[in-house]
């Protein structure tokens, strides 16, 4: 059994190894009811070297922002998205569409050629900094940063996905397979277990609902945990006035402390990289009094080049903690940047299942920030679907009075008639 969990462990994540559908498959019996079976096909991930790629790296690190900005589009919620799950989510969806699909995906995420490569390259920069969540004290966050980045696909047991797909995800991303049968109501129980584990149980529940008409299910997790590199002093954090978006104040409990950090004050905004270990930082954004802390994709990435350039500034910091969790319908915001064929009913994944659609793409993501440091988790799922529902022609809402009848179609009677005033 212990020799099980560490093949589970090595398996389940992503490693140098991965796992995809061959005609000699595997099958690995899990430990416990949460915990999916895998299929384990040997395929070696194919390790690409910073620096091959530059130019593709560049694109999807403004593909990130693009992304980032779609998911944070209202300035008034407590909003907290992982870009980067998302860019994982998609560009694995993308190694399935074929045709104008794909061209569409290419040209709104704004993908290369060698997007596949390149988001291979960029894991191999921080896999030194992998390791297991469910190992964190999330209490003592951890002095070097913990990144952990996870990649499955559950597919039906007796379906045929297809191999080059399945493949690719396992060559450039790690990604586990998982064969379910998804009429089976513990299917769903199963996919939670894996994310709760891949998260270290900070989202305990996957964001999609998988049923019989589910043929596919695709899911991301990222997790992150680290100390500041200069703690704030707990006797430093006391009640202050936060203003909101509508200019009243509220209390919130509020760190102080005294820092050098990167920092720059611009046109309509300020920012400092506030420092964890080993290159790591929590970039934080301050717009102008009475602008909404909303930006575009360039204005991002802008902000990001000037304060990589900024110089060390000893700054007095009052910060606020938050521990917030934000659930998203990724369709909606995906859809309002260009990706509609993609999510359409005439997309082509023919190369993942022939006749399926996507069914829905959500994401959950959920940081708390504190004294100590700061621990964040997010999971993105796509689900694909033999065929998508058709969207309504008109919609309607009965949210003022209306009347109702109950009618005998044969005769037209109205057996009862009556309305509606106040439904309470």
């Amino acid at each position: 059994m212990e020799h099980q969990r560490e093949q589970e462990r090595l398996t389940g994540r992503i490693s140098r190894t991965a796992t995809t559908t061959t005609a000699a498959l595997v099958l690995l019996t899990a430990c416990g009811a949460s915990t999916p079976e895998q299929q384990a096909a040997p395929i070696d991930r194919v390790v690409i070297e910073e620096g091959v790629f530059p130019e593709a790296e560049d694109a999807l690190l403004r593909s990130s922002f693009r992304l980032g900005a779609a998911m944070t589009a209202d300035p008034e919620a407590n909003q907290v998205t992982s870009p980067l799950s998302a860019l994982y989510a998609l560009s694995m969806l993308r190694a399935g569409a074929g045709t104008t699909t794909a061209a569409e995906m290419d040209a709104v995420l704004g993908l290369p050629a060698e997007h596949h490569e390149a988001m291979n390259a960029l894991l191999a920069r921080v896999e030194g900094f992998d390791g297991d969540p469910g190992g964190v004290d999330e209490d003592n966050p951890p002095e070097k940063p913990l990144l952990h980045l996870a990649n499955a696909v559950f597919v039906p047991e007796d379906g045929t996905t297809g191999e080059r797909f399945l493949a690719t995800l396992a060559r450039n991303y790690g990604a586990g397979v998982y064969p379910v049968d998804f009429a089976d109501p513990a299917t769903a129980a199963r996919i939670d277990g894996w994310v709760s584990r891949e998260t270290g149980g900070r989202i305990g529940k996957a964001p999609l609902e998988v049923d019989a008409g589910t043929t596919l299910s695709l899911l991301n997790t990222v997790y992150f945990a680290a100390a500041w590199d200069e703690p704030f002093d707990p006797s430093g954090t006391f009640d202050e006035e936060f203003m909101l978006a509508d200019g009243s104040r509220v209390d919130v409990p509020m760190m102080h402390g005294t820092r050098t950090v990167r920092y720059i004050e611009a046109d309509g905004w300020t920012g400092i990289d506030l420092p964890y270990g080993e290159g790591f930082s929590l970039r934080l954004l301050l717009p102008a009094e009475g602008s909404p802390p909303q930006w575009t994709e360039q204005e991002l990435l802008d902000m990001a080049e000037l304060l990589d350039a900024a110089e060390d500034v000893r700054v007095d910091v009052a910060l606020p903690t938050w521990d917030h969790e934000f659930e998203q319908d990724l369709l909606e915001s995906l859809a309002a940047i260009g990706l509609r064929e993609s999510f359409g009913p005439e997309a082509d994944f023919r190369a993942i299942q022939p006749g399926t659609v996507v069914g829905g793409a959500a994401q959950v993501a959920n940081i708390t920030v504190a004294e100590k440091g700061t621990i964040a988790a997010a999971v993105t799922q796509v689900v694909m679907m033999t065929s998508a529902p058709m969207p309504p022609e008109v919609s309607i809402s009965f949210d003022r009075p209306f009347g109702y009848q109950i009618i005998h179609e044969d005769t037209g009677l109205p057996l009862f008639m009556g309305t509606v005033a106040d439904p309470r």
